[in-house]
């Protein structure tokens, strides 16, 4: 799991990026196409066309780390928004990297008894 700081906020860039980009590539999108800081510590998400392959960037004051996560079934839930960022919880990012529905997550069953 990713130490995400208390203070940081975690967008999701809408819609899909090219997956072939890089942490310098990937900064100056959130740079010039979003009008975001790519240093400011938030953790920055990205998805592929596919719609089975996450990229995460994060400046933790020292340099980038570039995270990615690739489903081997499913797809990960994402917003139906062509363009731009919207922010979202740190714990709504757990369920996005489990390949839970973030929006509407589901209580499952847990056995009562181990027999």
């Amino acid at each position: 799991m990713i130490p995400i700081p208390g203070h940081a906020r975690v967008w999701i860039a809408t819609g899909h990026t090219d997956m072939r980009k890089g942490a310098a590539s990937l900064g100056l999108l959130i740079q010039e196409g979003f009008g975001g800081k790519p240093n400011s510590g938030d953790l920055h998400v990205f998805r592929g066309r596919r719609g089975d392959l996450l990229k995460i960037i994060w400046h933790d004051g020292l340099g980038a780390s570039l995270y990615s996560k690739r489903l081997e079934r499913g797809k990960f839930t994402w917003p139906s928004a062509k363009d731009g960022v919207i922010s979202i919880s740190a714990s709504a990012l757990a369920c996005l990297l489990e390949g839970i529905d973030w929006r509407n997550p589901q209580y499952t069953f847990r056995p009562e008894l181990a027999g």
